[in-house]
């Protein structure tokens, strides 16, 4: 017999089991180490046959390296995965299918210029050369009566909606019977209306004991509408598991976030002026799919003042530092900086003096094939004295400069003419420290997710950098998915949901079971 939750009430229903029902999926303490980073550290969880599963935790908690190494993309350092009882050798995606497993990525992977037909057919592992289009459509037609959605088979995938190309993302799968289901952050790209189709059809196959799945979410209000149970991790570790029917909203932050942390005192400097540098007045941003991702927010961050922003990835917080950075258009609404309006462009980040630590610093903050010493330049290069007339460039200058930041900031790197690809990501991240932050005449500073993947030594000079700014005088918006750092550095914390600003006080006076649960949407 299976178990499964209405979705409504949460009280405990029973159906036969499937004829072909899923398997038991198990991870039998996994490990997986990249270095000297430890990614995941013995963790076990359990997939029962025909459940509906939720896999939980912060951003870098280790939730997407677990279900790679199910999936085959890595191998663990220590642990297995079992089917059934019995160990698999899953060294690729093509083993997990032997075994069932199928997963759906949070990006699209059909080919636009395709039709959903031709990228079901595509999908399959060793499709022949030749291909019997005719024997195909009859088959395809026969699957598309059966499956949970409907999607036309002859429409190029460019012409779908998000909707629907998320359908077809879970009808591959389903096309290729696989029979435990990984969903990475399926409704990242989807409406709410959207997004209950998508999960309620897909619960509707499990009730009926035809599939099982896992679900990779930060959406409270999902989990405790379609899923049966919940594991937790923290930090690389297991931190909980157990029943929807038996958690409440609370008792999942707190088994993400940990038990209840306290600021950690750390020297700040009183300011004897507080002036608004930053101010941002019913502020709205698209996603790149067009959806509202920012919903009209209003924010002031004043001279000497760390304002962290809290949230969940996902919630809007990424978008709103591009609009702060230039890289994205705001949709209306208005953002002043030393009361003047801003549109971050070169020159007023400029004149403004308005520095940024994006987050992926290799991917938003630098040009990887270009040297440390070029980088390191991006901000000066058209200036004296590594310019001359704003066209000839002054290559000693620019390397002398280079070497002064290099020492000054402790960047380990064979010499300034390397790849800044070719460094680690604490020395990537330094490089672009270095680069923000070392004008004395630093107005403001935006920060995203500053120490991301880093190690603890990195972790603290960057934590050190970001609070002498502060000392200094520096107007600090810190955005981060670590409630630690924030805790931490932060003079007032908000935290960000929905595109909405959900909370706000004084780091003194936070109130950690209300920033949990107003980071869960609640």
């Amino acid at each position: 017999m299976t178990e499964v939750v209405n979705t409504q009430s949460h009280s405990i229903v029973r159906s036969a089991p499937h004829p072909s029902a899923p398997p038991e999926l198990q991870v039998v303490n996994m490990t997986k180490r990249f270095g000297s980073l430890v990614a995941l550290d013995n963790v076990s969880m359990t997939i029962k046959p025909g459940t509906f599963h939720a896999l939980l935790g912060e951003n870098g908690a280790g939730k997407s390296t677990l279900v790679k190494c199910v999936m085959g993309f890595y191998t663990p350092t220590s642990g297995a995965v079992q089917i059934n009882g019995q160990v698999c050798q899953i060294s690729s995606p093509r083993d997990a299918h032997q075994y069932g497993i199928g997963m759906v990525y949070q990006h699209f992977t059909s080919v636009p210029a395709m039709t959903v037909a031709e990228n079901l057919v595509l999908s399959r592992f060793g499709s022949a050369n030749l291909i019997n289009w005719k024997a195909e459509y009859e088959q395809l037609s026969a699957f598309m009566q059966t499956a949970p959605f409907k999607v036309p088979l002859d429409v190029p995938i460019a012409q779908l909606a998000a909707g629907q190309k998320q359908k077809l993302e879970i009808l591959k799968q389903l096309y290729l019977q696989c029979k435990i289901l990984i969903l990475d952050e399926p409704t990242s790209v989807l409406t709410p209306g959207e997004a209950d189709e998508v999960l309620g059809l897909i619960r509707e196959q499990v009730t009926d004991g035809k599939l099982s799945v896992l679900l990779i979410s930060h959406k409270f209000r999902e989990v405790t509408a379609f899923v049966d149970e919940i594991t937790v991790l923290r930090k690389g570790k297991f931190a909980g598991h157990g029943r929807v029917r038996d958690l409440s909203v609370a008792d999942m932050a707190e088994m993400m976030m940990g038990e209840k942390r306290q600021p950690q005192p750390v020297e700040k400097t009183v300011q004897a002026e507080s002036v608004p540098v930053l101010q941002l007045s019913n502020l709205h941003a698209n996603k790149d799919n067009g959806l509202e991702a920012v919903g009209g927010v209003n924010l002031t961050v004043h001279t000497g003042e760390i304002v962290g922003i809290a949230g969940i990835s996902g919630n809007g917080q990424r978008e709103l530092v591009e609009v702060l950075a230039g890289q994205r258009p705001a949709t209306s609404g208005q953002v002043l900086i030393n009361g003047e309006p801003y549109s971050a462009t070169r020159a007023e980040m400029s004149k403004h003096r308005v520095f940024v630590l994006p987050e992926e610093p290799l991917k938003n903050a630098c040009v990887p094939h270009m040297s440390v010493a070029e980088n390191l330049a991006l901000r000066t290069f058209d200036r004296p004295p590594q310019a001359k007339g704003g066209i000839l460039l002054v290559f000693k200058a620019i390397r002398d400069t280079a070497v002064g930041l290099i020492n000054t900031f402790k960047i380990k790197t064979p010499s300034p003419e390397t790849p800044v690809s070719n460094l680690s990501g604490g020395n990537v991240q330094r490089t672009v420290l270095a680069r923000e932050l070392h004008s004395d005449h630093i107005q403001l500073l935006i920060a995203a997710n500053p120490c991301f993947g880093l190690d603890f030594a990195a972790v603290d000079y960057i934590h050190g950098q970001i609070l002498e700014a502060r000392n200094r005088g520096v107007a600090v918006l810190l955005v981060s998915e670590d409630l630690d750092e924030l805790l931490k550095l932060s003079d007032r914390i908000l935290v960000i949901s929905g595109g909405h600003f959900a909370y706000e006080s004084p780091i003194e006076s936070a109130d950690f079971a209300t920033i949990g649960h107003s980071m869960a949407g609640h």
